[in-house]
């Protein structure tokens, strides 16, 4: 701090990602951004399957990448497809922290004040809450601090152990 540019608020909620009142949310993708379980298939529930639609044509896409799309009928005007797992399914640390870093600078390029992240990786990708907890915090923390930061980071967590994990990782 000190250089006159305010940090990024971060906060921990429990809730579900698709109900949240932001610029975007952040989907945990795969590499060919196919959306079918977990936060992926909420979110085509929710906003529809033109968002499915606008994705699959960007991809396929590296592991770690994120790509952006229409929000459809979700308040989020947009969506963000993290790929924090490949095609295999399995999420590792350095897919997590690249697909947060990428997810935020998505945001950061289109001037977004407020994005709403799930815990990537740890449903299907089958990684650890805690250590996912861990990474994507201090990603966020670490980008918290430039010019271009977006204003308010959400962790939006839908059940007690993820909620859990962030909040431990927040203090």
């Amino acid at each position: 701090m000190g250089n006159g540019v305010p940090e990024s608020k971060i906060e921990v909620v429990r809730g579900d990602i698709t109900e949240q009142d932001v610029d975007a949310i952040v989907n945990a993708a795969n590499t060919h951004l196919w959306m079918g379980s977990g936060v992926a298939g909420a979110i085509v529930r929710r906003g529809g399957a033109g968002i499915e639609d606008e994705a699959i044509r960007q991809g396929p896409v590296d592991v770690g990448e994120a790509i952006v799309t229409g929000g459809g009928h979700l308040t989020a005007r947009h969506v963000i497809h993290a790929a924090a797992m490949g095609q295999d399914l399995r999420a590792t640390a350095e897919s997590i922290r690249d697909a947060t870093g990428n997810a935020l600078a998505r945001a950061e390029e289109l001037k977004l004040k407020s994005v709403a992240l799930p815990a990537l990786g740890t449903g299907v990708g089958g990684f650890s809450l805690d250590e996912c907890a861990q990474l994507m915090i201090g990603v966020a923390r670490e980008r918290a601090r430039g010019d271009a930061a977006v204003a308010l980071v959400r962790f939006v967590l839908f059940d007690e152990p993820a909620h859990d994990a962030f909040t431990r990782a927040a203090r």
